[in-house]
């Protein structure tokens, strides 16, 4: 089974993200303070549809 969170993760750091702070159970929030875009990502991510929304909501390309 194939696991986004490390790319997801890398793209965001790519572009300006942080970690901001662990949300409830395996999910963690990402910020960008250049635009104030937050994310929220599960630790867990297996799918490549969320990890492309995910980074849709970013404001980044599709990498999946």
């Amino acid at each position: 089974m194939a696991d986004f969170y490390r790319d997801v993760i890398r793209l965001l750091r790519e572009s300006g993200f942080e970690f901001k702070r662990q949300g409830r159970g395996d999910h963690e929030i990402w910020w960008n303070p250049k635009t104030g875009v937050r994310v929220t990502i599960d630790q867990k991510l297996t799918s490549k549809f969320t990890a492309n929304g995910i980074l849709k909501e970013a404001g980044l390309p599709k990498a999946f």
